[in-house]
């Protein structure tokens, strides 16, 4: 950990910070799923859903940015590497043969799912350290996962 004038005990810090990473991780990991969707997109709407796609794409790379850059705030070290987010994340590897619109929905929004609900319980980890500014980071991310999820699901419900 490096000093910080951040008013969190270090052993707190040093718990958030892996938190974070946990996040950091699964958020880089999914971005990268969204790119696979948005560059193997086939079908009727195909170009509809290559937009969409490469819209989340984006906002999980401002989420990951968000994330990575609290870690260094709190003293911490971002770990978004290639290898040490494979090594972290604990979302499911993306199916390889995955072209047809629909099939690309349902693993995108399982996915987002998957990671929107561990950023849920993230929250709650940050406010037991007493780290409202974390946790504000962890609302907004949640807030717009939750949205993208609308957007995907609203897709497989017609």
């Amino acid at each position: 950990m490096f000093p910080t004038s951040v008013d969190i005990p270090e052993s707190s810090r040093t718990q958030l910070v892996t938190l974070l990473n946990d996040r950091l991780a699964d958020t880089i990991d999914l971005k990268t799923q969204a790119k696979q969707a948005h560059w193997n997109i086939k079908g009727m709407a195909f170009y509809e859903l290559h937009l969409l796609f490469d819209e989340i794409a984006k906002h999980l790379e401002d989420a990951s940015d968000l994330i990575a850059e609290r870690i260094t705030a709190l003293g911490g070290v971002a770990e978004g590497t290639v290898r040490q987010v494979a090594a972290k994340s604990t979302i499911p590897e993306y199916p390889m043969d995955t072209v047809r619109g629909s099939d690309h929905l349902l693993a995108l929004s399982t996915r987002l799912g998957q990671a929107a609900n561990a950023m849920r319980t993230a929250i709650e980890g940050c406010l037991s350290h007493n780290d409202q500014a974390s946790a504000d980071v962890f609302i907004e991310l949640v807030r717009q996962a939750d949205k993208d999820l609308w957007f995907l699901q609203a897709h497989l419900q017609a």
